[in-house]
């Protein structure tokens, strides 16, 4: 009877546990992300053609073409998902919210990702920061799915960024960002920083819209850490005006694998709100 009622106790203890608001891993995530606003300030001036003069043709036509040029300069930016299908290994899909923080000055990134697995609360925490990147994972708030950190890591987080610099273009203007034309609607990036190095391609559509960006800089890394070498995308579609510009209100990201490609972020399309200061 007593390892009864102890069996309950501990159930009951732990079901209250996961019902409050509070967790670690999000925690972490506020914290840092008021830190680097705090640290960020405020971005000055205006994008201005002189801004651009020196960027590919595709790039000078997106600035255009959504309106940032007369806009103010951004230091950051937030972007928001609710209800995204993510499909992890062995094909399971969960839906989870996203929350992203990405800082233009340099390449620092940080992202919450909230779900529940089998009814449990699951969450991550990806980051990149001075040069490091992270992925961790959380169930029920305190049992540590996983802790993924390296080199592989680094690069991945590096051209992720690099990858999303366009939709908060102040950081697509940074100095340690390098642009080559490729032809009317391609134009190649690059971007180096704590002894990392990184490119990938961003395809255009005619009129200045941004489709995609392609790279063999990440790798698809499992649970249980293991690598599979494979091209990655980031897609983005379905332009609105959002703050004063427009921006696609669609972003996914696709695997490359030999076998096909896997769009495993976002297959549903759910809408993305992004946010500058």
């Amino acid at each position: 009877m007593w390892v009864l009622f102890a069996i309950l106790a501990v159930v009951a203890a732990a079901s209250v546990f996961l019902s409050i608001p509070y967790s670690p891993t999000a925690a972490r995530f506020h914290r840092l992300a008021a830190e680097k606003i705090a640290s960020a300030g405020v971005a000055e001036g205006m994008f201005s053609e002189g801004d651009i003069a020196g960027l590919p043709a595709p790039v000078q036509r997106y600035f255009r073409y959504c309106g940032y040029l007369g806009t103010p300069k951004m230091a950051y930016m937030r972007a928001s998902f609710e209800g995204v299908d993510f499909l992890m290994d062995g094909g399971k899909a969960l839906q989870i919210d996203y929350r992203q923080l990405n800082l233009t000055a340099r390449p620092e990134r940080f992202a919450l990702i909230r779900s529940s697995l089998y009814g449990i609360p699951f969450e991550g925490l990806d980051s990149y920061e001075a040069g490091v990147g992270s992925m961790r994972g959380a169930l029920a708030k305190v049992i540590p799915l996983f802790d993924q950190r390296g080199e592989s890591m680094d690069r991945a987080s590096l051209v992720t960024w690099l990858a999303e610099c366009l939709l908060a273009p102040s950081a697509a203007l940074q100095d340690f960002v390098r642009w080559e034309a490729v032809d009317e609607t391609h134009a190649k990036a690059s971007a180096t920083w704590e002894n990392c190095a990184v490119s990938g391609t961003f395809a255009f559509s005619e009129s200045g819209e941004l489709l995609s960006f392609r790279t063999s800089d990440r790798v698809a890394v499992a649970m249980d850490g293991a690598e599979t070498r494979a091209d990655w995308s980031a897609l983005f579609g379905d332009y609105r005006s959002a703050n004063g510009v427009l921006q696609p209100r669609v972003m996914q990201s696709v695997w490359h694998y030999e076998e096909g490609d896997s769009i495993y972020f976002n297959r549903n399309a759910a809408e993305v709100a992004i946010r500058y200061q």
